[in-house]
Formats: structure tokens, C-alpha cells, sequence
């Protein structure tokens, strides 16, 4: 059986789990738990203690685009890609683009404020299920900075997140207008940015950003209701001011 390995609250995982349904492929899905993911999947054979992961037809994918491709290859064709050449160059533009500039944003302020608040790590635990969450916060706090260390979640960075984001924005609502993205069938970018969208539109510190463009509306229509929310947690002059 086909197995998808994710982190429920994961814009990414969630992105790879509503193209496998988009493709129509059969396969069960493992919420992983939180933290505790890099380790089970290197258990598993991953070369990367990352989600999305996924198990299709023995072989190992990690990676929303390089998952994307897999579907793809499987087929039918067509399903996350446009067939004519020059659309799917846009698509697969707009998609890279989403992974490399945007997907990361809502990442790297989730590691930045974990790394910082341990209730907030503790409520994380006690939502995954782990036992003791109060005692697992401390001990987890190595791993949460070196996983801020991996997405570069530091002052600067997450700072700067929050400068670029409008010009960001903009750029989604552009592919919104020219029609690479938010058309009738959902492709790859579709999912890619719409996804990282929803995650936004869950973290107080960017959702008046986000409410009011054409790419809330994207987000909404894909996914209504995003698993998990994140109080505010920047200083206010840091953060992006709408409109």
C-alpha cells in the first residue's frame, strides 16, 4: 500500500496529501509525531528527516515538488501539470517559486517561536500525544534550535520574512490574475502556494496580510480550514502592516 508520511499541521504535508487525492492514488496516511519525525524517518528508510514523505510503489519520495513529480510520472497525465509546454513552464515556475520563497515563511516563524516559548512547545507535545508534554517542552529544546538552525529561523531571517512578505503577496496575486494559479482544476502551484496561504492565514502576525486577496480566496477554496492556529507572536514593529 502507497503511505504518505506527514506532520498533520504541515502546509507542505498537506499540499502532498491533497495532490495524491487530486490524482485519485490510493494510499494511507501516517500523522507523525511532532518532533519525533526526522528519527522515525530515518527508521523508515528516508534519506531526510523531512515531511511530506512518501512511499509510492516501493520507491521513497520526500518533498512536495519532487512528490508532485512522482504523481505526475504515475499519471494521469496531465493531473497536477498542463500538457501544453509553455503553461506547464509557468506552473512549474510558479511552483518552484512557492517552495523557495514562500513555502518557507510560516516555517520558519512556527521553529522561530517554538525555539522561544516553551507553552507553545508544550502545547505542540500535548497535541501530538506525547506523555509529559511540561517535561518533554525542556528536553525538546535542543532539537526545536537545531531545526531553527536548519530553516535559518532567526531574528534577522523572520524579521525579514515579515518586510518581504507584501511584495510576496503580490507576486501570488499576479499568478492569480495571469492564470497560471487559481483556476477551475487545481495544479502542482496551485497546491504548492495555496497551501502555504492557509498556514498564513492561521498565524495571527500575517493573516491581515493575507485577508482581503485574491490568494485568501485560493487558500479558503482549497482548504477551508487550516488544522492548527498560532497566536501572535512578534514584536509589533516587526510586523507587516496590511493594505
Amino acid at each position: 500500500m502507497n503511505k504518505l508520511y506527514v506532520l498533520s499541521f504541515s502546509h507542505p504535508s498537506l499540499a502532498a496529501r491533497m495532490m495524491m487525492e487530486r490524482a485519485g492514488i490510493e494510499h494511507e496516511v501516517a500523522d507523525l509525531p511532532s518532533g519525533l519525525h526526522p528519527f522515525a524517518l530515518r527508521l523508515l528508510g528516508f534519506p531526510r528527516g523531512t515531511v511530506p514523505a512518501l512511499r509510492l510503489d516501493g520507491r521513497r519520495v520526500q518533498g512536495s515538488r519532487e512528490i508532485a513529480r512522482a504523481i505526475e510520472a504515475r499519471g494521469p497525465a496531465g493531473v497536477l501539470f498542463p500538457l501544453e509546454p509553455e503553461k506547464r513552464r509557468r506552473v512549474e515556475e510558479a511552483e518552484r517559486w512557492g517552495e523557495e520563497e514562500l513555502q518557507p515563511i510560516p516555517r520558519r516563524l512556527f521553529r522561530w517561536a517554538l525555539l522561544r516559548d516553551r507553552g507553545l512547545r508544550r502545547r505542540l507535545l500535548r497535541r501530538s500525544g506525547i506523555p509529559l508534554p511540561g517535561a518533554a517542552a525542556i528536553v525538546m529544546r535542543p532539537l526545536v534550535a537545531r531545526l531553527a538552525r536548519i530553516s535559518e529561523a532567526d531574528d534577522e531571517t523572520v524579521r525579514e520574512d515579515a518586510r518581504r512578505l507584501p511584495a510576496l503577496l503580490d507576486r501570488v496575486d499576479a499568478l492569480i490574475a495571469e492564470g497560471t494559479i487559481g483556476g477551475l482544476e487545481p495544479n502542482a502551484a496551485d497546491f504548492q502556494i495555496g497551501l502555504t496561504l492557509s498556514a498564513l492565514l492561521a498565524m495571527e502576525d500575517f493573516r491581515d496580510e493575507v485577508e482581503g486577496r485574491p490568494g485568501a480566496e485560493l487558500a479558503r477554496r482549497l482548504h477551508p480550514r487550516y488544522p492548527a492556529s498560532m497566536p501572535s507572536v512578534l514584536p509589533s514593529e516587526w510586523r507587516p502592516r496590511a493594505g
